[in-house]
């Protein structure tokens, strides 16, 4: 029987890791390249075990165990190691003639000892990635998995413990009366991947520390199909970005579609004709699709599906199997606004499809609705490629492609307004982790009487024209003109 995990142990916890981070041991090099190149052999030689567990939980597809979480930690350890004597460098900064003379820089510290809450949908992606930027940072960190994804969850905790240094980087397992705990202790920074409405929960948590927070979350993702655009490609992208990537539970997955009432059936044709070509006559026995996570989740899509002006909508799919927590790729054509299914983000295989009198509309349509974590357009059009990028505020914007954004490295990743706060990846992952401390080196030499009392007429003009950075009226000051 595991032992339960109390207010003691989260208190004690938090103790002996900031007692650990107090000691410098985070904050060297050569450590923080130790725990990277171990996360990696975790990646190297742990492969299958990952991929098994992924099945277990999702029912994930090896490829997109594989390429999707696998491939792309590798993708961040190999990076972070490249780059990190440059991430830990000194910045530069320029000074000014009111301190001159002086030099300046901008020192990357770490945090401190901070707090990971993962997501069940990419349980060991959306685990480790944050830990790398945490670690690259030099902080002591405490991963929480999703108890949603057991699998995925109790083969984290092994393998880090396996693996990683004990005394600065753990794990706790558990549900809410874990988390709840972890939530009461004091910590440097709190970084939580989720829905919006755990997310009120824990920057609540975090306000009576003034804890800040980063907070990767959702929202309804829009595609825009303009009839200016490679039809085939378009919709081979969309199915591999929504039902390709974990059966549409993906914070970034298509939510709906948005095209002209002339256009749509085109578009629906040929969704129709690739889904078959994807996952053959019935879906429901494909073994390239993952199932829906819970039956709580099952039953909250299904929901969506069964309001009864929706459910006359469907125009392909609606299959379900509660028992084998299999839901068919299911299209849906002008659901009501007000209906459930476009109120909530649907994270999962429905996709309904909205029809407009023009694309001018979908501008309006999306302004309409929180801020989502992505966007998407299909189009050749360039000034509407250029009008959808400047007009549009998602968390990131896609042309031609469906979430591909989230492998480039030098792009931030990360929502605003609803969708989140704070971004990650790349060098943008080591920043979240860190406090960019200035530092300013000043001479004594050149002291000067003007900044101390008595003051004068004289020395107010001057100093004014120090802090303005104006040097004519220096000049003007030090050689006696009015």
């Amino acid at each position: 029987m595991a032992r339960v995990f109390e207010a003691a142990d989260a208190s004690n916890l938090v103790t002996e890791l900031r007692r650990s981070f107090d000691s410098g041991v985070t904050r060297g090099y050569e450590w923080r390249v130790n725990q990277l190149k171990k996360l990696l052999i975790i990646c190297d030689n742990h492969e299958p075990e990952i991929v098994a567990a992924l099945h277990d939980d999702l029912g994930k597809p090896e490829l997109e165990s594989s390429v999707y979480e696998v491939a792309l930690l590798r993708n961040s350890i190999k990076l972070a190691l490249k780059q990190l004597k440059d991430w830990m460098a000194p910045d530069k900064a320029k000074t000014s003639l009111t301190t001159f003379p002086s030099s300046a820089e901008i020192i990357s510290e770490p945090l401190g000892v901070v707090l990971v809450i993962s997501a069940w949908n990419y349980p060991f992606l959306l685990s480790i990635d944050p830990v790398i930027g945490a670690i690259s940072a030099g902080n002591a960190v405490v991963l929480k998995p999703s108890e949603l994804s057991p699998a995925s969850s109790s083969l984290l905790l092994k393998l880090i413990e396996q693996y990683l240094d004990p005394s600065a980087v753990r794990v706790v397992e558990g549900s809410v009366a874990e988390t709840t705990l972890l939530l009461d202790q004091k910590w440097d920074k709190i970084f939580y991947t989720g829905s919006s409405k755990i997310a009120r929960i824990i920057m609540t948590a975090a306000a009576k520390h003034l804890t800040p927070v980063v907070l990767e979350l959702g929202g309804k993702s829009p595609v825009v199909i303009d009839s200016d655009t490679n039809l085939k490609v378009t919709i081979k992208r969309i199915i591999q970005g929504k039902w390709g990537c974990n059966n549409g539970q993906a914070c970034v997955s298509p939510d709906y579609i948005l095209t002209t009432k002339e256009f749509a059936p085109k578009v629906i044709d040929e969704l129709k004709q690739e889904l078959v070509a994807f996952y053959g006559k019935n879906p429901m026995e494909s073994k390239d699709l993952s199932h829906i996570v819970n039956t709580n989740h099952f039953d909250r899509l299904s929901k969506m599906l069964e309001e009864k002006e929706v459910s006359e909508k469907i125009i392909h799919g609606g299959e379900k199997d509660r028992e084998k927590l299999k839901i068919a790729p299911t299209i849906l054509l002008d659901v009501p606004l007000d209906s459930l299914i476009m109120n909530e983000e649907i994270f999962g295989p429905l996709l309904p499809i909205f029809t407009l009198n023009n694309l001018e509309e979908s501008f309006d349509v999306i302004r309409s609705r929180p801020k989502p974590l992505a966007a998407y357009l299909f189009t050749q059009n360039q000034k509407l490629k250029e009008r959808f990028a400047m007009t549009v505020s998602a968390g990131g914007i896609v042309v031609n492609d469906i979430a591909v954004h989230l492998a480039v490295h030098s792009l931030p990743f990360g929502g605003v307004g609803e969708s989140g706060m704070g971004s990650y990846h790349g060098k943008f992952s080591f920043d979240a982790f860190s406090h960019k401390k200035a530092v300013l080196y000043k001479s004594f030499f050149g002291d000067s009487a003007i900044r101390y009392a008595p003051y004068s007429r004289g020395k107010l003009r001057l100093l004014k024209a120090l802090v303005n950075s104006n040097l004519v009226e220096v000049f003007k000051v030090l050689l006696g003109f009015k």
